[in-house]
């Protein structure tokens, strides 16, 4: 059974914070509960158990941003992020998307292969992006006949 995926709710947001904090991310949580555009998940390690992923996308016209997306360390390699993943393209699909896109850190190999085995690929480099270290960003994206959902070529 695949574990359940669901909105970010107030009651998740210390969970979410330490889960973030342990991945080196800071979001305003409260305020993306209130942003429209946005879709805050979490994905539970059972009904009702322990969050241990989150993903926050932002729906905007014809395409669908992933801004952060985090796993509790413990939890890593369990196949969590890459469900995340799958349920947004999903929805990219029902939604009529026409571009599910995204930046990683140049040097963040494991994420930019997970990107990749979801349909991602790197459309262009953002020069000195992260402003903590200076470092590049790759821009991936996945392209979607909007009325299909089917995945187009690159």
């Amino acid at each position: 059974m695949n574990p359940p995926i669901s909105r970010l709710t107030p009651d998740d947001l210390d969970a979410v914070a330490r889960l973030l904090s342990a991945s080196g991310l800071e979001v305003d949580l409260a305020a993306e509960l209130g942003r429209e555009i946005a879709l805050p998940w979490v994905l539970r390690e059972a009904q009702g158990g322990a969050v241990v992923a989150f993903l926050l996308a932002w729906s905007v016209a014809d395409e669908l941003h992933l801004l952060d997306m985090a796993t509790d360390p413990v939890q890593r390699r369990k196949g969590h992020a890459a469900r995340l993943l799958a349920e947004l393209v999903k929805w990219a699909q029902a939604a009529h998307k026409r571009l599910v896109l995204l930046e990683v850190r140049r040097s963040n190999l494991a994420a930019i292969a997970l990107y990749e085995r979801a349909g991602f690929h790197t459309t262009g480099v953002r020069r000195g992006y992260y402003s903590d270290t200076g470092e590049d960003a790759l821009e991936m994206r996945i392209t979607l006949d909007p009325s299909t959902g089917e995945l187009c070529a690159p």
